[in-house]
């Protein structure tokens, strides 16, 4: 029974794994051909030592060979810890709220036998995620003739293989703790984004560099392994890290009521209980008949909420402080990188309050928690009703099928709209408590073409969880067109052949104007906003025509 455990949920995670490792090997391979047609050798041979550690550059291999650190030192990694957090979460807690644990354990299995299957389904799926990106690192220098001198591709794999088991360990132990699947992903991630800030901003301020090793992350990226080769004592960390998060969730299995079905207790449900509110939440979570699913479904979301506003806003008010702290030095020296160096930071000028702002927190930060929000609440908006067996009741009350998608794309735009404002709120007050001469108005502007971007995606994950009625398939869908998007706007502009199809993605419309800059792009936001509407169309049709899951 407990190969079979084991087996089974290898094989369920195992197509998942499989697409995410071989689409970050296929963007190797892409942006290898797209770095060796850029020359930049005069900045390339000029830069000095600790400035070649910082970017993840050989000291004498060819420049293409960039294209390592550039995707498995960032999209890799952020994949990979990402599929991991995702098996981890739902691991325990995954099982209880689709009401399937019961089932487990009327089998000859203990709750630590199946966590035992749960965690070594985690284990072998992660190394074979790190084994596909080891044989593209591998197979696609030679395809292209790319003279790899210098990268150490067994090291940043043997990394980027236990930083992912860090996270996914790490949300394993949380939601196993506590029976909640959303707060034990959130929490993984929040540690991941926070921690490949601190590793990679507080190295660059004098007297604070010390602190980067209070961080997960540093011990992936601080030895700089692509360049160094494996760091055991980094490793060492590490594998410890896994081990007493395995620990806690070995302990914690074994000492927690499990829940049947994860019905929950939400705010309005508590408000709605209490005598002086009772009267209040009625009017506004309407009758039995759920005629307020907007707001029954915004209740659902609300600890992804807390979490992610709290990252984006403690993030927007310490990364200007930290601006503040970066010596000249570094700021004229970050100038003179080349753009094939500036892509590597999502284009950004880290030179300028600005560029810095963008790099740390616009490019890669906020586009990662406003899509999570927006892609995990479209993908259960209609696909997990179905998967947790609850359309039903809906449907049998007076409502019509157009109207359940409005209704819960209404709460996608009140999240979104939400985190758009606690960005801005967040950096505007760090910027000031900081000193910096920004603009407000282009912060804001900034802050909302983000909330847009989120929502675009929020609608096809959406509209994809409509027409298949798949959550899994609707997240990783968006989550693999989202890290393309990034890809082409980042790395296309490189290469004259290719540089005209950046435009197609979603994030030249979201950065591509230079909102921080020179403020709101109103016809990219006006793009932007139309194609989350259209996608929202196109779920009418898809999810009313569609026989659902019973």
């Amino acid at each position: 029974m407990l190969a079979n455990v084991f087996t089974k949920t290898t094989r369920d995670r195992s197509i998942a794994m499989l697409v995410a490792s071989f689409s970050v090997g296929l963007m190797l391979w892409f942006g290898m051909a797209v770095y060796r047609d850029v020359d930049i050798s005069f900045y390339y041979d000029n830069l000095p030592p600790a400035v070649l550690d910082l970017m993840g550059i050989p000291a004498n291999g060819d420049v293409a060979g960039i294209a390592v650190g550039a995707m498995y030192n960032l999209i890799g990694a952020f994949t990979l810890a990402g599929l991991a957090i995702s098996m981890g979460a739902f691991a325990i807690a995954g099982e209880e709220r689709d009401g399937t644990f019961g089932l487990l354990l009327g089998n000859p299995l203990s709750r630590r036998g199946v966590l035992v299957s749960k965690s070594a389904s985690l284990f072998v799926l992660t190394g074979l995620g790190a084994l596909v990106l080891w044989v593209f690192a591998l197979v696609v220098p030679q395809w292209l003739s790319v003279d790899m001198t210098g990268i150490e591709v067994d090291a940043v794999v043997v990394a980027l293989f236990f930083n992912a088991l860090v996270y996914g360990f790490l949300a394993l132990a949380v939601a196993t703790w506590t029976g909640n699947r959303s707060l034990g992903s959130g929490v993984a991630v929040a540690v991941m984004l926070i921690g490949y800030l601190g590793a990679s901003v507080l190295p660059l301020i004098e007297g604070l560099s010390g602190w980067a090793k209070i961080f997960p992350w540093y011990y992936f990226s601080g030895s700089n392994p692509v360049v160094h080769g494996i760091d055991w004592g980094d490793i060492a960390v590490m594998a410890a890290m896994v081990v007493v998060f395995f620990v806690v969730a070995y302990v914690g299995v074994a000492r927690r009521d499990l829940k049947q079905k994860s019905a929950g207790r939400t705010v309005f449900d508590r408000l709605r209980e209490n005598p002086r509110t009772q009267k209040m939440m009625d009017k506004i979570a309407g009758s039995a008949r759920v005629s307020r699913i907007s707001i029954k479904t915004a209740s659902e979301f609300q600890g992804l909420l807390v979490i992610t506003a709290m990252i984006m806003f403690y993030l927007g008010v310490l990364e200007p402080l930290f601006y503040g702290m970066i010596s000249a030095d570094f700021k004229d020296l970050v100038a003179s990188f080349p753009d094939a160096l500036v892509a590597m930071i999502g284009g950004a000028d880290m030179s300028t309050v600005e560029g810095f702002l963008q790099a740390e927190i616009f490019s890669i930060t906020a586009p990662i928690v406003m899509i999570l929000v927006t892609a995990v609440m479209g993908a259960r908006a209609l696909a997990g009703e179905e998967d947790k067996r609850t359309m039903g009741l809906l449907l049998s009350n007076p409502i019509t099928r157009s109207r359940l998608v409005v209704e819960k794309s209404l709460a996608m735009v009140f999240y979104a709209v939400a985190l758009g404002m606690v960005t801005f709120v967040g950096t505007w007050i760090g910027t000031l408590l900081a000193g910096l001469d920004v603009s407000g108005v282009d912060l804001a502007a900034t802050s909302a073409l983000a909330a847009l971007m989120g929502l675009m995606f929020g609608g096809l994950s959406l509209a994809v969880g409509a027409g298949t009625g798949l959550p899994r398939v609707a997240t990783w869908s968006t989550a693999g067109a989202a890290l393309v998007s990034y890809f082409v706007f980042s790395f296309l502009p490189l290469s004259d052949r290719f540089a005209g199809w950046a435009r197609l993605s979603p994030f030249h419309l979201y950065l591509g104007s230079d909102p921080l800059n020179n403020g709101m792009a109103w016809g990219d936001a006006a793009v932007l906003f139309g194609l989350f509407v259209a996608l929202v169309l196109v779920s009418v049709p898809l999810f009313s025509r569609r026989d659902l899951r019973g």
